[in-house]
């Protein structure tokens, strides 16, 4: 009797015990460790307000991104052109709020082609292996061959200018990288006991992927996804700044800076604002990619 009373009382301190710590999921620990992390919080914040700042365009600049202000061209800056005008009189805050709008949705819809181009090849080659894998590995790497910039450039040159070729050429040039990732993760998680249990209960290949596998990969897509946008945006700034990206009249960071190079010696703010909006954006993307990077990582889980 003596023996069965301790027993029962180690078993009530262990459910007491239980029940007194709070469970956490990976995420929730994730973001923990995120909050922690001051710098993150700050690019962050500026992301976040980059979103919104672009969508609210056209409520918060001064004036439209094509308005001229006719016989007041390469204005300074004043309390009428915060920011001074371009060389037909535009105001450059004005085009510099615009140009926000494309960077991000370059960044964005640029980065998800390449994220499903990327996801389907490598977890189909990650999956199959043998000669399925080896033939998708050998397209892998024939693209990954291929400096992007000079391949996006080949792309724009074929479907011409314009955004939704940009996001286009973009796209198809910047998804190896996840491809890999991914291709490795899948040759990992195919050998899980879930994955056989799924087969044994009779599940197709498609719907092991996409079902069972892809979402444990969920976290690396995430952290792969947030650290590409800024070459993303670097990619359209620079074929904008060569004039295969977006067109006048509409704003692009890269363009604007295109545009200044005429008047960098008596204007050399026309190309720093711009210039400044972009290392702002892309180094806020970076920082945050890098903590995303360290806090959705198993490893750091008890740090």
């Amino acid at each position: 009797m003596g023996l069965l009373k301790r027993k029962n009382d180690v078993y009530s301190a262990l459910i007491e015990g239980a029940e007194g710590v709070a469970y956490t999921s990976f995420y929730h620990d994730a973001m923990r460790r995120l909050k922690k992390d001051k710098i993150a919080m700050v690019c962050l914040f500026v992301v976040a307000a980059l979103i919104i700042i672009a969508i609210f365009a056209p409520f918060i600049a001064p004036y439209e991104e094509d308005y001229m202000d006719v016989g007041n061209e390469l204005a300074r800056p004043s309390s009428e052109h915060l920011l001074g005008t371009d060389e037909f009189g535009r105001d450059i805050l004005s085009r510099i709020i615009f140009g926000s709008r494309v960077s991000l949705m370059v960044g964005v819809v640029a980065e998800a082609i390449a994220v499903f181009i990327g996801l389907v090849v490598g977890a189909i080659a990650g999956y199959y292996g043998g000669k399925v894998d080896a033939v998708l590995s050998r397209i892998i790497e024939i693209f990954a061959s291929f400096p992007h910039i000079l391949f996006a450039i080949v792309v724009m040159f074929v479907l011409g200018t314009g955004i939704m070729n940009v996001f286009i050429a973009i796209g198809v040039v910047g998804w190896t990288g996840l491809a890999r990732v991914i291709r490795s993760q899948i040759m990992q998680l195919k050998q899980k006991e879930y994955v056989e249990a799924a087969r044994a209960s009779g599940g197709r290949n498609m719907q092991i992927i996409f079902r069972h596998l892809i979402p444990n990969c969920l976290s690396t897509i995430i952290v792969v996804a947030t650290m590409n946008i800024p070459s993303d945006i670097m990619y359209e700034a620079s074929l904008s700044f060569l004039g295969l990206g977006v067109q006048p009249p509409q704003a692009s960071w890269g363009s604007m800076i295109s545009e200044a190079r005429k008047f960098i010696r008596q204007y050399p703010e026309y190309s720093v604002f711009p210039g400044i909006a972009l290392i702002v954006t892309v180094l806020a993307f970076n920082l945050l990619g890098d903590a995303l990077r360290d806090a959705l990582d198993p490893r750091l889980k008890n740090l």
